[in-house]
């Protein structure tokens, strides 16, 4: 554990609600206060970002990093997942000349730490796309069956694997469309449109339609916020 020095912190949120309440944030930062573990360490400065972890253009990390760089401290982050999934995002940050801490992770640190992390990025995108290349056959396999799909029948017995693969391709369908819809939620709650409300109806007037191309309601945008 660390004993001294001076470190940036930086904590990442994926909605506005969690970063104006601090949701999220104080777990992040007693994390980092864990991984410190007292001593003569101090905190130079924190960032809060609230972005959804798959955009790569994140102002607070980069003013984290540039603080970091004329400070010659390291940035510690909670969490590996809090920064980053993607391996090669994580590949250019090692290299901005940053040494970046994860408190989940105390031990990865120095040349050998950051080859560490950066396999271990490359392992958990390799991962992922099994999880996708694996969902796509399972629904040819079950198309080529006969099978139709599109949502449970009465009467319709599922195999486990069927049971994955559908709902596998659920989820991914309603992240991307998450993803899709974040920067106009985003744009709403900048121009004051804060209640759950107000978003869903400024989305159908806006003929935004849902994942399933239907009218937006409170608790749909709920659920988009908690996704992105």
């Amino acid at each position: 554990m660390v004993s001294e020095g001076g470190f940036v912190a930086y904590y990442r949120v994926s909605t506005r609600k969690q970063g104006k309440h601090g949701l999220g944030v104080a777990a992040q930062r007693e994390a980092v206060e864990r991984y410190l573990n007292g001593g003569k360490w101090r905190i130079v400065a924190e960032f809060t970002e609230v972005e959804s972890g798959r955009r790569k253009d994140r102002p607070e990390l980069q003013r984290a990093l540039a603080t970091a760089r004329l400070h010659q401290v390291p940035v510690v982050v909670a969490k590996v997942d809090r920064l980053t999934r993607s391996v090669a995002f994580l590949s250019r940050l090692l290299e901005a000349g940053v040494d970046v801490r994860f408190a989940d992770l105390p031990s990865i640190e120095g040349p050998a730490g950051r080859f560490m992390l950066q396999q271990m990025a490359a392992v958990a995108e390799l991962e992922a796309g099994f999880i996708g290349d694996r969902t796509r056959k399972a629904l040819a396999a079950a198309r080529k069956r006969g099978r139709k799909l599109g949502g449970y029948r009465k009467g319709a017995k599922l195999t486990s694997e069927g049971r994955k693969a559908g709902g596998a391709a659920t989820a991914a369908k309603a992240a991307a469309r998450a993803s899709d819809i974040a920067p106009e939620i985003s744009a709403l709650q900048a121009a004051g449109v804060t209640s759950l409300q107000g978003i869903a109806n400024a989305l159908n007037e806006r003929k935004i339609p849902t994942a399933r191309g239907r009218q937006w309601s409170p608790t749909q945008v709920m659920r988009v916020l908690k996704r992105a």
